[in-house]
């Protein structure tokens, strides 16, 4: 995908809440990194802005233990109290689940929302957990030996969307 196709997929995911969800108690969460900056660019894309929120669920994930000495912490900014509110909450894909599952948890330590409907940009499918969002922007079916990046200028100086081969260390190099 290129950066006119995703800019597209964000004006369908603000059409949705817009037509969908009454504007009372409604706020936006991204899940840090690329979900904050999707979540930002949706909320501009609203005729009226709405709060908008940012979620780093670094200490939730339940791989803490193993993704190393010096894991890269970030904040949870969430300026609002969320009991009773409407929560939308933005990633960029969906895969197994896991990340999806730990930003739950995540914010439920922060109150108790009326309800969190879950949008992504991209989902590839191959979940382990019960999870599924309520918008899909695309829907890419990829072997589990690849992986969906996407590319967003804010953080890499381009917007796209592209599939590569993972990386298991395996591979012979020249």
């Amino acid at each position: 995908m290129d950066g006119k196709e995703i800019e597209e997929i964000l004006k369908r995911m603000a059409e949705k809440i817009e037509r969908e969800f009454n504007r009372e108690n409604l706020v936006l969460v991204g899940i840090k990194r690329r979900g904050a900056i999707l979540a930002d660019r949706i909320n501009k894309l609203l005729p009226k802005q709405i709060p908008v929120g940012y979620l780093d669920i670094t200490f939730y994930r339940d791989d803490f233990s193993k993704i190393g000495a010096h894991p890269v912490v970030g904040t949870t900014e969430i300026l609002f109290d969320i009991d009773n509110k409407k929560i939308i909450l933005i990633d960029d894909v969906l895969y197994t689940g896991r990340t999806v599952r730990a930003a739950l948890d995540a914010l439920i330590d922060l109150g108790r929302p009326e309800f969190v409907k879950l949008f992504v940009l991209i989902d590839r499918g191959n979940r382990e957990l019960p999870i599924s969002p309520d918008f899909a922007g695309k829907r890419i079916d990829i072997r589990k030996d690849e992986m969906v990046e996407l590319k967003l200028k804010e953080i890499d100086g381009r917007d796209e969307v592209i599939i590569v081969k993972k990386w298991t260390g395996k591979e012979k190099t020249s």
